[in-house]
C-alpha cells in the first residue's frame, strides 16, 4: 500500500449565455439633477460583482467615472426585461444593454450641453473629469452637474437612454445543417496533480494550475477572485459535494448547510490562475462571461488525475474514498 501521485489535464469550451438566439436583456439609464447616472435593471448581483461591472461599463460609455454611477437592480416587476442571472450571461448580456442605454443618455446629454454652449453636440467630447468642452477648444465648455440642471430646469429633458439586446437566431444551413448556436465562447484548460491513497482511498490535490480565456477582463481583481474560487468549487464538485446519495444510509446525510461536506481551507491546493485576453467580437468593451465555465475542468482534470496515479476511472461524483476503493478492489479481482 503506498501514496501514488498522478496528474491530469481538461479543457472546456463554454459558450456565453443561453443559445440559438433571443436571450433578452433590457437596461434604462438616466441621469439625477445633480449630473450622477442610475442605471435601471432587473438583473441580480449574486455575489458576482454585477453592480461594479455594469457601473464601469455604462461610466466608460458617457464618459465619467465609475463612482457617479448607481446600479438599481430593484424588482423584476418594475424594471426593464431581463431574462436572468444564469448561463454566465450577465457581463456579456446585460453589459450589452447597459452600452445602449448609456450611448443613448450621452447623446441627450451632448445635445443639451450643444444648445448651452450654442455648438453643433458632434463638436463637443468629453474631459473625464466632469466636463464637456468644444474640440480643439476646451476653454468652451460646461460641466456635466450644469448641464443635468439645465437639462432638468430649463430644458425640460431627459437625459435618459434604453437599452435592448438580443442575440441574432441562427437557423441552420439547408445543405449542411451547420449553424451558430452561441456568438461567443470562453475556453479554460486546468492541470491537476493529486496523491491518492491506495489503502484508504483518500485523495489529497496538490496543486491546480488554470489557464482562463474570457475575453477581456474589465475589472481583473475580480475576475481573479471569480476565478480562484471557481477552481476551489470545481475541486469540491470533484471530490465532496452532493445533495445524493448518502452512505451508507440517507439518514447519514446533512440536514443544513453546517453539515454539507465541502473543502475546507486546509483541503485547498495551490491555485494558479492565467487568464488569456482575446476580445470578443460582440462582448461589452470584448468581454465574455467567465462565470460558470471557471468551475468545471477542474473535475474531469481531478478525476484524470486519479485515474493516472491508481489506474481506476471513477465516473460518478463525488469521487470519494469509497468508490475509489471500489473501483480498486474490481481492478485486482480483473488481474
Amino acid at each position: 500500500m503506498a501514496i501514488r501521485r498522478g496528474r491530469g489535464v481538461a479543457a472546456v469550451n463554454y459558450p456565453t449565455g443561453m443559445n440559438l438566439g433571443g436571450d433578452p436583456s433590457q437596461a434604462l439609464v438616466h441621469s439625477t439633477p445633480t449630473g450622477n447616472f442610475m442605471v435601471t435593471l432587473s438583473s441580480v448581483d449574486l455575489g458576482q460583482g454585477l453592480k461594479q461591472v455594469m457601473a464601469q461599463i455604462c461610466a466608460e460609455t458617457i464618459g465619467v467615472s465609475a463612482e457617479q454611477v448607481t446600479i438599481d437592480t430593484a424588482d423584476t416587476d418594475t424594471g426593464p426585461h431581463c431574462m436572468g442571472t444564469f448561463a454566465s450571461r450577465g457581463t456579456h448580456r446585460i453589459g450589452n444593454a447597459v452600452i445602449q442605454a448609456a450611448t443613448e443618455a450621452r447623446q441627450v446629454m451632448l445635445e443639451v450641453a450643444a444648445e448651452e454652449l450654442e455648438v453643433d453636440a458632434s463638436d463637443l467630447e468629453l474631459d473625464g473629469a466632469g466636463g464637456i468642452h468644444v474640440k480643439g477648444a476646451p476653454q468652451k465648455s460646461i460641466s456635466i452637474f450644469d448641464t443635468a440642471l439645465a437639462a432638468h430646469f430649463r430644458h425640460g429633458r431627459s437625459i435618459s437612454g434604453r437599452g435592448m439586446f438580443l442575440i441574432p437566431r441562427s437557423y441552420p444551413e439547408t445543405e449542411t445543417g451547420a449553424m451558430k448556436p452561441s456568438t461567443c465562447y470562453a475556453h479554460a484548460c486546468t492541470v491537476a496533480e493529486v496523491d491518492v491513497d491506495d489503502e484508504t482511498g483518500e485523495v489529497t490535490v496538490l496543486t491546480v494550475k488554470n489557464v482562463f480565456e474570457i475575453g477581456r477582463a474589465l475589472n481583473p481583481k475580480m475576475v481573479e477572485q471569480q476565478l480562484v474560487g471557481g477552481s476551489w468549487m470545481g475541486i469540491s464538485h470533484a471530490l465532496y459535494e452532493t445533495t445524493e446519495p448518502y452512505y451508507p444510509a440517507r439518514d447519514h446525510g446533512g440536514t443544513d448547510f453546517n453539515q454539507y461536506l465541502m473543502p475546507g481551507p486546509g483541503d485547498l491546493a495551490e491555485t494558479e490562475i492565467i487568464v488569456l485576453e482575446r476580445p470578443s467580437a460582440d462582448g461589452p468593451y470584448g468581454a465574455k462571461g467567465p462565470g460558470e465555465m471557471c468551475a468545471n475542468p477542474q473535475i474531469p482534470a481531478v478525476a484524470n488525475a486519479i485515474f493516472d496515479a491508481v489506474g481506476v476511472r471513477v465516473d460518478t461524483l463525488p469521487i470519494t474514498p469509497e468508490r475509489i476503493l471500489r473501483a480498486l478492489k474490481e481492478q485486482r479481482a480483473a488481474v
